[in-house]
């Protein structure tokens, strides 16, 4: 038999993977460390509880104050919501409760109103954006004091391989996961496309076709694409692998204070270069896979976060180079 018969032969390639991958391990009887602090907890508050006010208390008066403390622990330490374990979704809640709903873009915090104004509600609270600024080579300036990088890449019909080239695929697709020794953020998202431009542009082109029937079935397809997009919402996949370069935290000591902004500029720059270069080499482990990848530069990676930010809006304002100059022009 064959190479290539026996591929065919071979069982498709199945892995089990968990769908959250940062899953807490298991301690002891299933549980995590976090729920059996939980428990523990709670089971440490009866105790102390009983042992209190066991001589003072009525034994059923006790057993109904502690029963629904019990219950309340191990519904904290074992129960889920949405995915989330129920004492996280709680913080979260809380969280959310406190913090203000409505945020502005200010430099500074909020100036309350003057006395004489009467204002219902809370203050609005500054806008913090995750990203500071976006660099000409496409490097983005993180706010907490990192570079980012954002590379766009492509898919392939992976159901569609064999078994023996699913495999390799698997293998080249691993070595580049465990050469990365850096944080990297993959974003898979579903955007809506539009064939009417496609559609538009096969139909323009058709009569410089060569043969008349060549020019009909063209016009057919775009007839389809049309009908097609007409009827269904139709979306199309998008892969965006961030890469993050660090930048140092603090300034050393040595460094005089005239010289710690340059110092600081220094670091963005070696941070900036280092994760365009670890860019630039998961394009090349990408392409081993025939996956297009392509590193966005300024322009492309602004356009990413405004429609990340706003999907399906319109951009309203020109982002500008630090060097261009702005004219004005007024209509007659």
């Amino acid at each position: 038999m064959s190479t290539r018969h026996q591929q065919h032969d071979q069982p498709p390639m199945s892995v089990k993977i968990p769908a959250d991958v940062d899953q807490p391990d298991k301690i002891l009887y299933g549980l995590t460390a976090r729920q059996l602090g939980i428990l523990a907890g709670t089971a440490a508050a009866c105790l102390w509880v009983f042992l209190t006010f066991g001589p003072l208390v009525p034994l059923p008066v006790l057993v109904a104050v502690l029963v629904p403390v019990v219950a309340a622990g191990f519904v904290l330490a074992v129960a889920r919501h949405d995915g989330m374990s129920l004492d996280r979704y709680t913080l979260a809640a809380l969280r959310h409760t406190r913090a203000a709903k409505e945020r502005v873009t200010s430099a500074g915090p909020v100036q309350p109103p003057p006395a004489w104004c009467r204002m219902r509600g809370r203050l609005p609270e500054p806008l913090r954006l995750p990203v500071r600024a976006v660099r000409e080579d496409g490097a983005l300036e993180l706010a907490g004091g990192g570079v980012a990088v954002i590379v766009r890449a492509g898919t392939l019909t992976f159901g569609l391989r064999t078994p023996g080239e699913q495999a390799g695929l698997v293998a080249v697709f691993s070595r580049w996961l465990n050469s990365l020794d850096a944080p990297v953020q993959i974003l898979v998202q579903a955007r809506p496309v539009d064939l009417t431009g496609l559609a538009d542009h096969i139909t323009q082109h058709a009569p410089a076709l060569p043969d008349p029937a060549l020019e009909q079935a063209a016009c057919a397809h775009a007839a389809f694409l049309t009908d097609l997009g007409a009827a269904h919402d139709l979306l199309i996949r998008q892969v965006l692998i961030v890469i993050t370069g660090h930048i140092a935290s603090s300034t050393p000591a040595s460094v005089l204070p005239w010289r710690q902004n340059k110092h600081r500029r220094m670091g963005r720059e070696a941070a900036a270069a280092v994760a365009l270069r670890r860019a630039a080499e998961a394009v090349h482990a990408l392409a081993a896979l025939a996956v297009p990848a392509e590193v966005l530069d300024a322009g492309s990676a602004t356009a990413v976060l405004t429609d990340s930010l706003s999907p399906g809006e319109p951009q309203l304002v020109d982002n500008t180079a630090p060097g261009d100059v702005i004219t004005h022009q007024q209509e007659s």
